[in-house]
């Protein structure tokens, strides 16, 4: 037959799993807060490709925007970082979609110095 286990040993069993447990998730949330937070240098890790469509181009003819297909995990701010980085132009603002496709777009409005026709035409987008 099987012994019988006190009642206190099985409440420090208990307790002491319950604390690894607490710990174990205190120290995976820390793991994914700082896999969030890294920067990427190369900013075609951020931007994947131009995208074209009939859309897109009015777009860079009368809103001077850009319309790019980004990575999932990138942030407005990164996005931001990368358009300024690559072509040299101050970017005022950055809106992002998710497609149904499951791919992001970005969709990132220039300043009025900026010329975002130059950017598409060294792009080979026009």
């Amino acid at each position: 037959m099987a012994q019988k286990v006190p009642a206190e040993e099985k409440k420090g069993a208990v307790k002491a799993a319950k604390k690894e447990t607490k710990e174990h998730k205190a120290t995976s949330t820390a793991k994914t807060a700082t896999v969030r937070t890294t920067k990427v240098k190369d900013p075609w890790n951020v931007l994947v490709y131009p995208h074209l469509a009939e859309k897109s181009m009015n777009m860079v003819e009368f809103d001077n925007k850009l319309t790019f297909i980004v990575r999932r995990t990138a942030t407005k701010k990164d996005i931001k970082e990368a358009i300024e980085t690559l072509f040299d132009v101050k970017v005022v603002k950055v809106q992002t979609e998710t497609m149904t496709s499951g791919k992001k777009k970005a969709y990132a409005k220039l300043s009025e110095d900026a010329s975002a026709s130059e950017i598409a035409s060294r792009l080979g987008m026009v």
